[in-house]
């Protein structure tokens, strides 16, 4: 009795508490809201590319809870602007509720299609605002976004299906059909100018028989899975040109993603690649960044070529997410370039072929993840579950060049040791990065006293690069490349470095793409 006594005065007190309580009171704003920021920077965007999503957040830092009568874009249903507030997609809301010391979020996103805009001559800068209550309350944030005119080329797409054309490749005399989702380019598409910015779906491919010609200037981006092919027969031309402001790059060529925010501007594995294929020729690749991609170029293939298959100087390949340079089996001349931040590595040839780099910085500070190999691969064979693949490495020189790197060693040669089949190479007053402590790798091609493939060299002395984690690898005034390279491997190309120094009248002759400087 006692106990149900008790339960009952329980249950009373608990009724009398809810009886009491007020229900929440909101009052209207009165113009105090706090922001985040007072102008949303939706950064660059090509036209009728979505951006990414946006964030202002909003603060009631008052003691009372309240309510907000309408928050809406300037532009009303007009604006290019979409908005999400608390959850709520739309453009215009009505008495928003927050919290006494609490806050609320809006999300912003925007596509616009800049051949709605007046004439823009390229780009427009689009702005509206979100406004916060009206009248003497009335608060304002501003959007502001640069929009972009753009040449695209993409695959068609069966409406019907919805199947995205994919291409049929040449390959040894046969008619392939392939999984790659991508078109042949047009004739008037065989010449990418500097007048406007490329974005390209799918894998652009360069016809046998056509030059793909990229000008100074020019600026390519790809979407994710997106990239170049050169076909058998066809060839690639990336004429860049030195620019004296480097911030600039003004008349580098520059190959990225088509994301432009910020946030994305060092994001590897962005793209795919830009692909020779078996049998393409006569590809060179002068001033040029490229950034972001999977595998930034991959040659294969034509190793007996009388002239190299791939033609390399003057540029900059960063951020690839497996490879800066993929050779399979092919012939590439590097002069002048400069390859960091791989997530496997900085430059492979596999399945032997003729490589040839001079003044060049191979090094590879990747910090996104574990790296299996070494900034610099070598080898003379493939291997598969069913079988082992061999061909001969005629040879592979590298002469005046730094390859080095934040894992050690920075360089491994793998020969599979079969007399029939060439492993020749030649490392000539590099500074390389290479620590064997434990005697783990025994076998010839790492004996560093044998002048037929070591002479001239430097090991484990730091190169003292300006900023490995920027990519900016000109090397200071305590590098160990200082004055360790050789005049004879400096001619043509090479008598300037990629800041246009001229090494032969410089008081000192340094290894890799940089000569020294103060910094």
């Amino acid at each position: 009795m006692k106990h149900f006594i008790y339960v009952l005065a329980t249950l009373a007190f608990l009724v009398t508490l809810s009886s009491c309580r007020k229900d929440l009171e909101f009052s209207p704003s009165t113009g105090n809201l706090q922001f985040s920021k007072d102008t949303v920077y939706l950064d660059t965007v090509f036209t009728n590319i979505g951006s990414s999503t946006y964030t202002l957040k909003v603060y009631n830092r008052s003691n009372d809870d309240i309510s907000i009568p309408t928050i809406q874009l300037g532009l009303g249903e007009d604006s290019e602007y979409r908005l999400n507030v608390d959850g709520i997609p739309g453009k215009y809301f009505e008495n928003v509720e927050i919290l006494a010391k609490d806050s609320m979020f809006v999300f912003i996103e925007t596509t616009i299609d800049i051949n709605n805009l007046p004439d823009t001559n390229g780009e427009f800068l689009y702005t509206d605002i979100i406004e916060f209550d009206t009248g003497a309350n009335r608060q304002e944030v501003d959007l502001v976004t640069l929009v972009k005119d753009a040449i695209f080329i993409y695959p068609d797409r069966d409406n019907a299906t919805g199947i995205i054309e994919t291409l049929t490749l040449d390959i040894m005399g046969e008619q392939v059909e392939t999984d790659i989702q991508g078109r042949y380019l047009m004739p008037d598409e065989f010449t990418f100018t500097n007048e406007h910015p490329y974005v390209i779906y799918g894998y652009a491919a360069v016809p046998n028989g056509e030059t793909l010609t990229v000008e100074a200037g020019a600026r390519v981006h790809f979407h994710a899975n997106s990239g170049i092919l050169v076909a058998e027969g066809a060839s690639i031309h990336v004429n860049g040109e030195y620019s004296p402001d480097q911030e600039l790059l003004e008349n580098e060529v520059i190959f990225e993603g088509d994301r432009l925010e910020p946030a994305f501007s060092d994001v590897p594995g962005q793209w795919g690649t830009i692909w020779l294929f078996e049998g393409s020729v006569n590809n060179i690749i002068n001033y040029a960044t490229i950034k972001n991609a999977g595998v930034a170029v991959l040659s294969d293939g034509n190793p007996d070529e009388s002239t190299a298959k791939l033609q390399i100087s003057n540029s900059q390949i960063y951020n690839s997410s497996n490879f800066g340079i993929l050779g399979r089996n092919t012939s590439i001349t590097g002069e002048n370039v400069v390859i960091n931040n791989s997530g496997q590595s900085s430059f492979a040839g596999t399945l032997g072929g003729r490589y040839n780099f001079t003044h060049c910085t191979i090094a590879n500070y990747w910090r996104n993840s574990f790296r299996q190999f070494p900034a610099l691969l070598l080898n003379n064979f493939s291997e598969t579950p069913e079988a082992t693949f061999v061909a001969n490495l005629t040879e592979a020189n590298f002469n005046n060049c730094i390859i080095y790197g934040n894992d050690n060693p920075e360089f491994i040669l793998e020969d599979i040791n079969d007399n029939s089949v060439l492993f020749n190479f030649k490392f000539s007053n590099c500074l390389l990065r290479f620590s064997d402590p434990n005697n783990v790798f025994n076998e010839p091609q790492y004996d560093f006293n044998n002048i037929a493939h070591y002479e001239g060299n430097l090991f484990n002395e730091d190169p003292h690069f300006m900023d490995t984690e920027n990519n900016q690898l000109i090397i200071g005034e305590n590098s160990g490349a200082i004055d360790i390279a050789s005049p004879i491997f400096v001619s043509g190309t090479t008598q300037f470095d990629l800041l246009d120094v001229d090494r032969l009248s410089a008081e000192t002759l340094d290894s890799g793409a940089y000569q020294h400087i103060d910094f």
